[in-house]
């Protein structure tokens, strides 16, 4: 489908589509189950309604548990209305530079942390096309993601001044030009182990490479590259503008919609980012059902979000013994 194509949903049309919890559940109920309710347990159709035994009132009659539209997904849970998740993923679908929790709090009535639970757990539905292999061409790129100089305390200056990536998270990305998708991951240390092992992980054995000149793609013997500390962006079809582009929106969010990502959390902001550029020339209810089979089976518990664990979710390092192709 082509952009210009798509069919998008104002809001009028929104609020004519949920004006009641009953009418957000009956969509939730006819998005996740398409095929008829039926037990997230042991996923038998099986299953009586009890409308009066809230807020779970479906039972199944094989291995007798009682659940709800929200039961293993990633709504587990959840105190808040079915209304306000629908809504909340709307915004979230057609945000393009995303939603902040404070404007999140506004549109929905709820608190601010509350709305920033939501986006995290709505994050962990997006889907960045992990595990479809890229055939290429295929344009991979690493960037920076961090504060600005300016505002940093004068002794992060210093150190800055002496190391100029200190203090920023390094994502890798790439795109591939056949099917205009992104796949992103936040890395600890952007080395030609770790690029390597990202390329093998998202690409095609034939498929073709173009970078920039970075040594750290120098195992890449395949690769095709541009040279932009010489000035050179463009070499016929080898340049990786695609890629920078996505790289682009995800920093006007960082300054202007969130101010702020942390490291803990880049990796959800990274995947939001892609999974709703690999969607955006789907019809709006198309991305909002998408998301919808996107929370089975997932579970965010705020203890969890929260915890203080060192580690940046997500963060993604791998190690490769031997290259797939030879000299």
């Amino acid at each position: 489908m082509a952009k210009q194509d798509r069919k998008e949903i104002s809001l009028p049309e929104l609020y004519a589509m949920f004006p009641d919890e009953d009418a957000a559940e009956q969509w939730f109920i006819e998005t996740r189950w398409p095929d008829g309710k039926h037990c997230p347990k042991c996923g038998s159709h099986n299953v009586a309604d009890n409308p009066t035994r809230k807020p779970l009132p479906y039972r199944c009659r094989d291995c007798r548990r009682f659940f709800s539209v929200k039961t293993g997904s990633v709504m587990h849970g959840s105190r808040l209305s079915l209304r306000t998740w629908a809504l909340a993923i709307y915004l979230m679908n057609t945000s393009v530079k995303g939603v902040s929790s404070l404007k999140l709090r506004d549109y929905l009535g709820v608190t601010q942390k509350t709305a920033w639970f939501l986006a995290h757990r709505i994050r962990e539905t997006f889907d960045d096309a992990e595990g479809e292999k890229f055939a290429g061409p295929v344009e991979v790129d690493e960037t920076y993601v961090g504060g600005k100089f300016k505002t940093m305390h004068a002794e992060d200056r210093r150190r800055r001044r002496l190391e100029p990536k200190l203090g920023k998270s390094i994502v890798v990305g790439a795109k591939d030009r056949a099917t205009n998708q992104v796949t992103a991951r936040v890395v600890g240390i952007a080395d030609a182990n770790t690029l390597e092992a990202f390329i093998y992980e998202v690409t095609t054995d034939d498929a073709e490479v173009y970078t920039d000149e970075a040594k750290v793609y120098g195992r890449i013997f395949w690769r095709q590259t541009v040279q932009h500390r010489r000035g050179q962006y463009v070499d016929g079809d080898v340049h990786i503008n695609g890629i920078e582009g996505f790289w682009a929106m995800l920093k006007r969010a960082y300054k202007g919609t969130f101010h702020k990502m942390s490291e803990k959390h880049l990796q959800r902001y990274v995947t939001e980012f892609a999974g709703r550029h690999n969607a955006r020339d789907s019809d709006t209810a198309d991305q909002m059902a998408g998301l919808v089979a996107g929370m089975r089976g997932k579970r965010l518990r705020y203890e969890d979000l929260i915890a203080d664990n060192g580690l940046s979710s997500g963060a993604h390092q791998v190690r490769v013994d031997q290259p797939r192709r030879s000299c």
